[in-house]
């Protein structure tokens, strides 16, 4: 079960030497993300001992590691500030994807008919591989999709190059000091969730602003992916979009394609940013791993809904009063 659980965290040099505990945490709040960087964030009320150790952090130099019980769940650079107080510290981290917003390509490579999921790993390694904190790559399994890619030493920042490929057929994220890649229509499930699994009511929106039957991509210099057309059901509704980063028509399709699954039918889900679980509901919390799916069904509104609903942003938080624990879910991919 889902349950409750005490944090705590630890505060590591670059060579993995501790450099502070945090033996009062007044509060603590960590996420994960899809295809995006997950933030974590820790106020501290230290002891003398602990105020000198604490004065010793600085920015990209130490990590955050965060512990629920002895789990530990997440890590990453402490990055855009260290604050303190008369009362003690507040801490701020990205997970390990923060580096690559700092990273650029370090080798001029051109890919292709390559599978994205292995240009992505390629992105990832080449970021790191001047000087790298500690990292792994995990591909769950391939994308499926073939592409063609060129990318330029010291163009562009790496991160935003694997966002941009992420909006065509691959999605990332950070476990740790491990990346995993997975395909855009990755069906697995972690659990079944019902009415009762939630803390607070559901709401289940039918979003149309997200319906599109007919997706035309433009690539780079002409490139260009149609697919989909008229539904015998909806009609027409068009979208256009570029993508620079595309390079051949076959991609380009295969763009179009991604986009056209995950925009017909209309896009049916849990209207809340944070579907706050019930300490009873049957998850383990360390599992929750975005880009994963988990079987929704709800039968307390006018709309019932009973389908898999993939997991975009996990987001923990504990203070004094309670431990939280809130769930993005969004329309699973083709295979959810």
């Amino acid at each position: 079960m889902a349950g409750c659980a005490s944090h705590t965290a630890q505060i590591t040099d670059r060579d993995g030497s501790i450099v502070a505990g945090t033996d009062i945490l007044l509060s603590v709040e960590w996420s994960r993300v899809l295809d995006d960087i997950s933030e974590a964030q820790v106020v501290v009320a230290p002891d003398a001992e602990c105020c000198a150790a604490l004065s010793r952090v600085r920015t990209w130099r130490h990590k955050l590691a965060i512990y629920r019980g002895t789990v530990p769940v997440w890590e990453g650079p402490i990055s855009s500030s260290v604050e303190w107080t008369v009362d003690g510290a507040v801490i701020s981290a990205v997970d390990i994807l923060g580096w690559l917003d700092r990273r650029s390509p370090h080798t001029t490579q051109e890919f292709v008919d390559h599978e994205l999921a292995e240009v992505a790993q390629w992105l990832v390694d080449d970021g790191f591989a001047p000087h790298d904190p500690g990292h792994a790559v995990t591909i769950v399994a391939p994308s499926r999709i073939r592409g063609r890619r060129s990318y330029q030493a010291d163009v562009g920042q790496t991160g935003d190059h694997l966002r941009d490929l992420a909006a065509t057929g691959i999605d990332f994220t950070a476990l740790g000091s491990r990346i995993l890649i997975l395909p855009e229509d990755h069906s697995a499930r972690l659990a079944s969730l019902s009415d009762a699994d939630f803390a607070d009511e559901l709401v289940v929106v039918e979003d149309g602003l997200a319906l599109a039957t007919r997706w035309v991509v433009h690539g780079k210099d002409g490139v260009k992916g149609v697919a989909g057309g008229v539904h015998p059901y909806y009609g027409l509704i068009e979208r256009v979009v570029e993508e620079t980063s595309i390079l051949d028509d076959a991609s380009a399709e295969a763009a179009a394609r991604s986009r056209l699954a995950a925009s017909c039918p209309a896009p049916v889900f849990l209207d809340s940013q944070e579907a706050t679980l019930s300490p009873d509901a049957g998850l383990d919390v360390p599992a929750l791993v975005p880009g994963w799916c988990v079987d929704v069904t709800t039968t307390q509104t006018c709309r019932t809904i009973s389908q898999a609903l993939k997991i975009a942003t996990v987001k923990v938080k504990e203070d004094s009063d309670s431990e939280t624990i809130s769930l993005q879910l969004t329309p699973a991919g083709v295979g959810g």
